[in-house]
C-alpha cells in the first residue's frame, strides 16, 4: 500500500484533525429556559408542586422583595414590561411616557403608564408564603425582577389592586377567555421558583386548567 509523504502527509493530517475536531465537539450547555406553556405541561408540572399549608406572613415585607431592577440610564424593570406589553408606546430615552395598554385580566384600555400596575403574577406575599421566606433578598430580587419566566405582566391598576396576594382558588381574572393562560402562567412561575401551592390552589388551578390544549392562546 502506497503511503503519503512529505507536504500533501501533512495536509492530510491536517483535514483529518480538523474532521476529528468538529465531529467531536460537543455544544455547551444551554441555560435554563422555561418549557412552551400548553394546558398539558402545565399539568403535568402542577403534579409536581409540593402541596402544603400557606406558611406565615411573620418577617414579610415587599423590601425583602428588591425592584425595579435598573434595564438602563434612568430607567428599570418597570420601564422593559411596560414597552414590551404596550402599542404605540413613546420613550423619553428609555422611560416610558406614552403608549396603549390593554389589561388581559379585565379587558381596560389605558393610554397613561400612570395608570397602568406590572402585576408579579405569583404575588410576592404568595411566595413567602409559599417558601421564599427561606430565601435571601438577592434571590427573592430575582424573583420579583424575572423577566424570563410568565411573572411579570402590564394590567390595569384597578384589577391588579383587587388580584392584591390571593391565589387563583381566591381571585380569578373577570374575563374567563385568560383562565388558561392565567393558570398555565402560575403553574409555570411556581414551578421553576419550587414555590409550593395550597390544596385549595391546587384544585383551583386544576379547574383551570381543563380543556386547555397545546397551542391554546387564549
Amino acid at each position: 500500500m502506497r503511503t503519503t509523504s512529505g507536504p500533501r502527509a501533512a495536509v492530510v493530517a491536517l483535514a483529518a484533525t480538523l474532521a476529528l475536531g468538529v465531529a467531536g465537539c460537543v455544544p455547551q450547555d444551554e441555560p435554563d429556559t422555561p418549557p412552551s406553556s400548553d394546558g398539558g405541561n402545565a399539568v403535568q408540572q402542577l403534579g409536581q408542586l409540593t402541596v402544603a399549608t400557606a406558611g406565615s406572613m411573620k418577617g414579610y415585607s415587599r423590601d425583602h422583595f428588591p425592584h425595579w431592577r435598573d434595564t438602563g440610564k434612568n430607567c428599570d424593570v418597570r420601564d422593559s414590561i411596560l414597552q414590551r406589553d404596550g402599542k404605540d408606546v413613546k420613550l423619553s430615552g428609555c422611560n416610558v411616557v406614552g403608549g396603549r395598554w390593554e389589561s388581559v385580566y379585565d379587558g381596560r384600555s389605558a393610554a397613561d403608564p400612570a395608570d397602568v400596575d406590572i402585576d408579579h403574577m405569583v404575588p410576592l406575599a404568595n411566595a413567602w408564603r409559599s417558601g421564599a421566606d427561606e430565601w435571601d433578598d438577592r434571590k427573592r430580587g430575582d424573583f420579583a425582577n424575572d423577566t424570563t419566566r410568565p411573572q411579570l405582566l402590564a394590567v390595569s391598576a384597578s384589577s391588579n389592586r383587587a388580584k392584591g396576594d390571593q391565589d387563583p382558588s381566591q381571585w380569578k381574572p373577570a374575563n374567563r377567555e385568560y383562565w388558561c393562560k392565567y393558570a398555565e402562567s402560575w403553574v409555570t412561575v411556581k414551578h421553576y421558583w419550587r414555590l409550593t401551592v395550597t390544596s385549595a390552589e391546587k384544585a383551583a388551578l386544576t379547574d383551570m386548567l381543563e380543556g386547555c390544549t397545546v397551542g391554546n392562546e387564549s
